[in-house]
């Protein structure tokens, strides 16, 4: 089979094809080969240096100015030039199928198969070592099919005709197919069956092509109405002060209370546990992860923990046991306690208070360095989070209009893309996992397994889904609106990564890496653009 290899045409590498599970297994060229590529493959990050990065997805809140483009805003698509002249036309039969799919049904006339087939012929004569014969001279055909093997000059014959009529096949619709989505059908015994009766060939061959955007209602996402929700801690005041309160208890000392119950500003050391209330007390069960031993409860912090928590244990003495009851809020992390109505038992083992100093002038330098008047730690503390509560404000306008943006789209999105899409989340999943923990050879394969990436891909669908469109979203605006990008930001932003990967020792691909900077800034550009058109409304939730 490599003799049939080398004996076809030049190579055509932005084909990458797959075939059905059942087709021919024995291909050896890289461009027949299966492509499955289902299997996860590390990806590796991109280090982009500019502040503002994009990603379509939930973005973690203590990475407030950091999102990232997951995907890219606009399919790569495949665009191929045809070099190889065949003897006779094929004739090619487009089907559009759902989910921007197109079926070409392909039938090569037997001329066709014929010259592909002295080709092959040609080939093995230069190769085939046949006893009696010196390599390289013209062996009788008949003695170099007994030689070879009928079989396998067919098989060959077939890869030879695939790969040379491919090309002109795809030749209407190169420029919309997605790369890596090409995709042989037909099931290579029946390639057989149909060469052997008729020395033509038939086929089929499904393509995914770039999806069409439809706008509901057409460019809707000009003067968008965006109401934004801000967390109440983004708040510049109210994070000064609370970041002013912190560094002044850092400066203070606990004092064992002994005279009276918790006040607030106190310190309280808890042992806490809570079982269900059930109509029948015999079915109350326990509720492990209310559970807690030797709590440091800060009574300032105590809305934060639990709401309305501390009302129930302020007045409690050292030594003293309240037993209380509680309903969960329905909006409480853990979905599995919302509105569950609960008994708590806590006692308090220790109790303190804060023996701080003056909040005044000569302890300015201490609570923030350089400053030697406690106005001017708050003005100072202030300026700082006024630029955290503009860059939340911003990341979250930008979460608003994306989010905004994929309702406002139709689209059928193709499996290849979809596949693609969620290897990319995956793989970013996974490297935080391995940055975060050393995991094991045989924990990185199972995470790494077609099933557990399947697995990912069925639990997070409808996520996966929002991002694409949100990406072509984007991405189409980006063509529709002329947007441009400055050359000279696009190589500083390329340099600037590629000296991230250099710095950190990492392996690169200078085009990809390209790639993936040019769509990070697209995405910038298309926000700027929108923001600037945007109505938008501030709510503090």
């Amino acid at each position: 089979m490599e003799l049939c290899i080398s004996a076809t045409a030049p190579i055509l590498p932005q084909f990458k094809l797959s075939f059905s599970p059942s087709s021919h297994s024995l291909f050896k060229n890289e461009f027949l080969q299966s492509n499955n590529r289902f299997l996860f493959t590390p990806l590796k990050q991109l280090p982009v240096s500019s502040s503002r990065q994009f990603s379509f997805l939930q973005h973690p809140p203590h990475k407030l100015s950091s999102i990232r483009f997951m995907a890219s805003a606009a399919p790569t698509t495949v665009d191929s030039t045809v070099t190889d002249k065949l003897p006779a036309d094929i004739q090619v039969t487009e089907t559009p199928e759902p989910n921007s799919r197109v079926r070409l049904s392909v039938e090569v006339p037997a001329v066709v198969c014929d010259d592909c087939y002295r080709k092959v012929i040609k080939e093995f004569m230069k190769r085939a070592k046949v006893p009696g014969f010196r390599p390289g001279k013209n062996v009788p055909e008949s003695i170099l099919i007994s030689y070879v093997g009928k079989e396998t000059i067919q098989k060959a014959t077939i890869e030879s005709i695939l790969k040379r009529t491919l090309p002109h096949a795809m030749s209407s619709v190169s420029k919309r197919a997605l790369e890596d989505s090409v995709r042989i059908s037909t099931k290579f015994p029946e390639m057989e069956k149909n060469y052997s009766s008729l020395k033509s060939l038939r086929y089929d061959v499904i393509v995914d092509l770039a999806p069409e955007v439809k706008w509901i209602p057409e460019n809707g996402y000009h003067n968008l109405k965006i109401v934004v929700e801000i967390d109440k801690e983004i708040d510049a005041q109210t994070a000064a002060e609370q970041e002013l309160r912190r560094r002044h208890k850092a400066l203070g000392s606990l004092r064992i209370v002994t005279d009276r119950g918790l006040e607030v500003g106190d310190v309280a050391i808890l042992d806490i546990s809570a079982t269900t209330i059930e109509q029948d007390e015999s079915a109350a069960k326990r509720i492990p992860s209310a559970d807690s031993k030797g709590f440091q409860f800060d009574t300032e912090d105590g809305d934060k923990i639990l709401p309305d928590f501390l009302d129930s244990i302020i007045g409690i003495k050292r030594g003293e046991t309240k037993s209380f009851p509680y309903v969960f809020p329905e909006s409480w992390k853990q979905e599995d306690l919302r509105g569950i109505r609960a008994q708590f038992t806590v006692e308090c083992k220790e109790l303190f208070y804060r023996d701080l100093p003056e909040l005044d002038d000569p302890i300015a330098d201490r609570i923030l360095s350089g400053c030697t008047t406690i106005e001017e730690v708050k003005k100072t503390l202030l300026q700082k989070f006024l630029e955290v509560e503009q860059t939340a404000k911003e990341q979250a306008t930008d979460n608003a209009i994306l989010d905004q943006l994929h309702k406002m789209i139709e689209v059928d999105i193709p499996q290849s893309l979809f596949e693609e899409q969620a290897r990319q989340l995956y793989g970013a999943q996974l490297l935080q996992i391995q940055a975060n923990m050393k995991l094991s050879e045989q924990q990185l394969a199972s995470l790494s397994s077609p099933k557990a990436v399947k697995d990912f891909m069925e639990n997070q669908k409808e996520n996966i889904t929002s991002i694409i469109k949100q990406n072509l979203a984007v991405g189409d605006i980006f063509k529709r609106e002329n947007l441009q990008l400055l050359t000279d930001e696009l190589v500083k932003e390329v340099e600037n990564s590629i000296a991230e990967f250099k710095r950190h020792n990492q392996e690169y691909d200078e085009e990809r890496v390209r790639g993936q900077v040019q769509e990070v800034l697209e995405g910038a550009k298309v926000l700027e653009f929108l923001r600037e058109r945007a109505e938008v409304r501030y709510i503090i939730k």
